[in-house]
Parts: C-alpha cells; structure tokens; sequence
C-alpha cells in the first residue's frame, strides 16, 4: 500500500530512486519492488513541490500508480497518452525530464498546470478543460492508421470529466469507427462509481488475460456461420458481466469493458495494462482511485483539497507597539454566494444551476439552505444552459454560475435556446479576465466580445464587490437574458450594501472630472483608472455597462475631450471599445480612440500581476500608453490637478 502523510513536506525529501528517472525509458527498467519505491518517492517528492509553488495536487496524487504503469508499459512519447483533466499530469510531469522544473510550475516563465504541447513531447495534446480526451485520442488513433504508423492510443479520462455530453458523443464515434484505443475511466467517485471487490477483480483478470481473449476470438471465428448462437453467447457474456460491474452500458456503446480494478494497485495495473495492449478495437478500462491519495487530509476531504495554495515559511512573533485589525476582504465568489441566497430568500422561483463548479462558484451556503432550488448538472455546460432555458419557459428565473471560460463551451445553446428566445436566464461569469497561475486555458479573456454581439443580451461589468452585487441584483430584475463578469479573487474592498437597489441600465458614472483625456473604464481596473486620473487630471468613468452602452455619456465625453480611452480585462478585438467606437462611427463622430486591453494574443500563466505588467495593464503602462497616444496628437500640454 502508498505511504500515507500527514503533512506537506517542507524541505526536498530524499529521492534517490525517482532522481535517477531522466524519462520514461529509464522507469521500464526497474523491477517490480523498484515501481512501488518510486511510486512512494513520487508522491512524496510532488507534495513538496506543490506546497512550494501552489496548485491541483488532489488528482495527480490519486493517478501516482496508474502514471507509472501506464509509462512502464507503454513506449512513451510514441505510444500516445492523452490527459483529461489537465491537472491530473503532475506525475506525468516528473517522470518526463521535468522534475529539477517543478518548482517554476504556474509561475510566469515556468512549468504550465496543465499538459502543453510546447512544453514536452510527452504532452501529446494541451488540456485545461475536461472531456476531450476521448475526442482527440481517437482522432489520433485515426491518423496513426492512416499514416500507417504503429503505436497505442491511450485517453485517461477521470476527475468528473466522464460527466459531460462531448466524452459520449467520442466513445459512439469510437465504436463506429473501430480503432485500436484504450480509454482509462479514471473513477474517483467525482463521476461514476462504484465498490471493488474480489470477485470484480477476478474478472477483470480473467477479461483481460491473454488466454480468455484468444478463447473469445475463436468462439468469434467459430460462431460466424452460426448467428443466432453468436448473438446468444454475446449476451450471456453481456449478463455475466453486468452482475458484477457497470459493463452493460459501455459493452452496448461498442467498447469492450474491462473492471472496475482499484487503481491504488501498481502491479494489478501493469499487468492488466499489458494484457489490453494486445487486444484489438476501443476498450475501457474502469479503474477506482481515491483523490488525494497518500496525504491524509486530502483523502478525508477531496473537494477542500482539490488544490493548494503555496505554503508560506511561518514569519517569527514580533511584539508591536500597537496592532491594526486586519480587515478581511471577500471575494467575488463570495460576494456572489451571498447575493445568491439573499435573492433566494426574496424570490421563490430561483434556481441556481452550476455545471461541477458550485464550490468554485461560491455556491456551497445556496446548496445546503436551498437543496431544491440548487442543480449541479455535472461538467455539462451545454446542458446547463439549455436547462435554464427550459426551466425559464416555465416560468422560474435560473441563474447559471459558471466560469467565463466555461460558457464559451455553450455558447451555441446561449444563442439558439436563450436569445432568440428572450428567455429569462441570469448568468453570473465567474473568473472574468486574467486568472493569473491557471493561464490561457482557464482565462475569461473574450465574454465581452462573444456576448455583446448576442440580440437581446444584457451585459454589465461591474467594477467593486458593491457594485457586483448591485448589477446581480439588477440583472436579475431585468426580463430577459442577462450577463454580470467578475474576477477571480478579492476586490478593493468596497463597503457592501445589504439593501439592493436596481442600477439605471445603460448608464454610467463619472468617478472624476478632468480634461482633454476621458478613460471610459469597463470592470475591475477602476482603480488604475482613478490613480491615473489623477496623475493626468484625465476625467474617469465607471461605465458599468457593455450592453447597451452609454451612448448619452459617450456623446457628451467626445464633445469636451481631444482623446478617449477605453480600458477593459478583455480581448481588444471585439471588446467593450470596439463597442465605443461602433457607436461613434455610426453617429460619425470622428476622435481619436485609444483601446486598452487585452492584446491578440495567448496569455502565458504567472500571476495575475505579472500578467497586467507585461501586456501593458498595470498602473503604471496605461499612464504611459496614454502619455505617448497624447504626444503622437501633439495636444497642448495638460494642466495638472
């Protein structure tokens, strides 16, 4: 059995079996006592590494086994492994040369948290959301036929990523097409699951020994003349199977289902693997692990640990003369929960709908004071969208919380089965913007510019907790379909109404008179905003609005400035300036316009300060964009405040 710890290690533990590991060849040539020390050193050496740099680490330790096996026996990187989700690959990581790099991992120049093509060989396809594996791992399967090249497909599929439409819709294409491909259903009790026993694991040794395959061929050749006998023999296999595993689904979907095994099981794991490599067509391996495995308090609480932050040395005591209260600011998520189940208590048609993210979401207090009104619908964002539709036209009000990021997978339902309908849906864009160490993958870089072109779609950009709760409020009050972006993290800290007012929609406000240069602000960014205002005595607006934007204020603005400046945590391309400038140009108002935002291109992971730096977001870059914008126009030289 893995060794079990209680505590992050703080200094690099002893690892000399694992440091003698430079790829996956050397890994083929341990012997079977070998595999299991190193899987011991492995996991101890990751928990190390993750509470030095942050990050998932409750997934990868429940695949430390299955990722050593799956390396013994397969000829990696030839032999293709494809991750689902991502964060499951710290292992993988170590074991293919990047072990000294591990603690760059999520920092800005550093390892990805994520698989990256760019990155490894080894990372054969670039994974941050969930349920592609399946999708590209047959595609890959289809190629290496078609190129006539000779290696194994393998997709690892687990983490609740089994839950969403897109992993069905590859295991059909699978069985149509079929190809050589192994699925591993990595089952940590976040997608199906079900209890291992010894008569389970009797079978799937016997499913998956080379003696019962061949026996199975030749009934197969045997029976071909007989079909009535061929069919009879299938479904006896079929029920036997059924009785002691949930084979019958997979078997009826064209896979030829092996487990479920337990997934803790190193030597089980390589010979069960080694016996499936010879077996021909999509197979699925049904594996049981446990999340967080080999850290104790992972293990009892899989959801609090799914990831960690960086463990901070403990700073020595000093006395002060006097201490100030440190003031707790909340998060948006919070903020957002909290709206959530005040909203709950005034109006009994809420429904609040997440696709696998409610702790994510802040959720969790909704959840268990409105267990009815609360659907998880599992890693299901189309689903999720079309859900509320339905439950929209019957008259409730659903709000869908989920990730910028995430909606982007529904986006075809938030048109065809909200919009056009006018429906009456809220949507709550959590992680809007930069999201700092999760980088490009996980990014809510583009909502405004996919949102705003929707008929019907209200969308608001709040820039404080207060006015996150406000235009919440207000979106909600609105008939139809309505969009509120915020950020991951913590706000200003902005004192938080209880009472909620509905803001005038359409209408921003102006936070600071000044002249020449107006900056119309769009979001979280207000701050830089002011602090440059103030700087260039330029007039600040909180605009508050996307759609439909101010265009009263707008007007105003271009009358009695030379330059203005729009600001927005969202790609330039299609973004709320464009949506100024749309406007101007339809009126014919002809001035210049400078666009602050994000830039066209992929944002790399670091964090989220390191990421406004170096696309020029930072206090200090949009004074100086400004500054040179202003010089090219040969403008008069501004009166300072």
């Amino acid at each position: 059995m893995p060794k079990t710890y209680t505590e992050i290690p703080l200094s690099r533990p002893e690892t000399p079996l694992l440091d003698s590991i430079e790829s996956p060849e050397d890994l083929r040539q341990l012997g079977p006592q070998e595999l299991l020390a190193l899987t011991d050193q492995l996991r101890s050496f990751m928990l190390f590494c993750v509470g030095k740099t942050g990050g998932h680490f409750g997934a990868g330790l429940g695949v430390t086994e299955l990722t050593v096996a799956l390396h013994y026996v397969y000829n990696t990187p030839n032999d293709r492994l494809v991750w689902d989700v991502g964060h499951q690959t710290y292992p993988h990581k170590i074991l293919t040369g990047r072990r000294e790099q591990m603690l760059s991992m999520r920092q800005k120049d550093g390892l990805s948290g994520f698989p990256k093509r760019s990155e490894s060989p080894f990372d054969t396809f670039g994974v941050g959301h969930s349920s592609t594996s399946i999708s590209a791992a047959l595609g890959m399967a289809l190629a290496s036929d078609h190129l006539e090249e000779d290696r194994k497909t393998v997709a690892i599929i687990g983490d609740g990523a089994m839950t969403a439409g897109m992993a069905f819709e590859a295991i059909n294409h699978a069985s149509h097409v079929d190809k050589d491909l192994l699925v591993v259903l990595n089952d940590n009790q976040m997608s199906i699951s079900k209890n291992i026993g010894g008569l389970s694991t009797y079978f799937s040794k016997l499913w998956a020994s080379k003696f019962y395959n061949q026996l199975r061929e030749s009934g197969k050749k045997a029976l071909r003349s007989l079909p009535h006998a061929k069919n009879f023999v299938r479904r006896t296999e079929e029920y036997m199977k059924s009785m002691v595993s949930p084979a019958t689904i997979f078997e009826e979907l064209g896979f030829y289902y092996i487990g479920p095994i337990d997934g803790h099981d190193l030597p089980l794991l390589v010979q069960t693997l080694t016996n499936l490599k010879a077996i021909k067509g999509p197979v699925m391996l049904h594996i049981i692990t446990h999340k967080g495995k080999g850290f104790a308090p992972a293990e009892s609480d899989p959801v609090g640990y799914h990831a960690l932050n960086k463990i901070e040395p403990k700073q020595p005591v000093v006395e002060a003369i006097t201490t100030a209260p440190k003031i707790s600011k909340p998060k948006y998520q919070q903020v957002f929960g909290d709206w959530l189940c005040d909203m709950a208590e005034i109006d009994k048609r809420l429904i609040g709908i997440t696709p696998a993210m409610c702790e994510g979401s802040g959720m969790n207090n909704f959840a268990d004071r409105f267990p009815d009104r609360y659907e998880d619908v599992a890693i299901a964002e189309q689903h999720a969208v079309t859900l509320a539709a339905g439950m929209a036209c019957e008259g409730l009000k659903p709000v869908v919380a989920i990730y910028s990021t995430f909606l982007q997978r529904a986006y075809d339902q938030l048109i065809h089965d909200v919009a056009i309908q006018n429906l009456d849906v809220l949507f709550a864009l959590d992680r809007s913007g930069l999201v700092g160490e999760d980088g490009a993958t996980h990014a809510g870089a583009y909502d405004i510019s996919y949102l705003r072109c929707i008929p019907n779609m209200l969308l608001m950009a709040p820039s404080d907790e207060n006015e996150t709760r406000q235009l919440l409020y207000t979106g909600y009050m609105h008939k139809g379909p309505a969009a509120v972006r915020y950020p991951r993290g913590t706000g200003p800290g902005s004192m938080i109404a209880s009472e909620m007012k509905e803001l005038p929609i359409g209408k921003g406000v102006i936070k600071r008179e000044g002249v020449a240069v107006a900056i119309l602000n769009f979001g979280t960014l207000l701050g830089s905003a002011m602090t440059v205002g103030n700087t260039l005595n330029a007039t600040v607006v909180d605009m508050r609005f996307v759609k439909p934007i101010d265009e009263e204020l707008i007007t105003a603005l271009s009358q009695h400035h030379s330059l203005l400046v729009t600001l927005e945590e969202n790609a330039i391309a299609g973004g709320a300036g464009s949506t100024v400038i749309e406007f101007l140009a339809r009126q014919g108002i002809v001035m210049p316009v400078l666009q602050l935002g994000l830039p066209d291109k992929l944002i790399e992971h670091g964090s989220h300060s390191e990421q406004l730096t170096a696309i020029g977001l930072d206090t200090t870059s949009i004074q100086k964009s400004i500054q040179r914008r202003l010089k090219h126009l040969e403008l008069p030289k501004l009166a300072t405040p």
